[in-house]
């Protein structure tokens, strides 16, 4: 089982930030934390990496329903999804698995609600 859920397209970084942020939107999810790893590389290293940004994505529903299951899930949460150039307008995006990282935590509460936050996260991915 792939510990993520990826595709490559062909378009802008700006606007595959834009598209995956909508198509989370669409899922249920908010974008609760944003890093910049092209400019804190540069701030934090002084090197020049390619531009790649992690949006860190809360469907709100399906976190409480995991709190609620297991206490220290947090330590999971949120869902991360990535989003690279690996070339001028090649841009690959990728979602973490929940399936996967699931499986660490023995809980079969968790599995449900690991397999619909997949869904929804795959459809993200697909859409664009």
């Amino acid at each position: 089982m792939e510990y993520y859920i990826g595709k490559k397209i062909d378009i802008g970084f700006a606007e595959a930030v834009a598209k995956v942020t909508a198509g989370l939107k669409t899922e249920g999810f908010g974008v609760i934390s944003e890093i910049d790893l092209h400019d804190k590389l540069k701030e934090k290293l002084n090197v020049d990496f390619r531009k790649y940004k992690i949006l860190g994505a809360c469907n709100p529903i399906y976190a409480y329903k995991a709190l609620h299951a297991e206490d220290k899930i947090g330590t999971m949460l949120p869902c991360n999804v990535i989003i690279q150039e690996l070339a001028e307008g090649k841009i690959e995006v990728a979602a973490v698995n929940p399936m996967a990282s699931m499986k660490a935590v023995k809980n079969e509460a968790l599995v449900w609600i690991a397999y619909e936050i997949k869904e929804k996260l795959t459809k993200v991915v697909n859409r664009l």
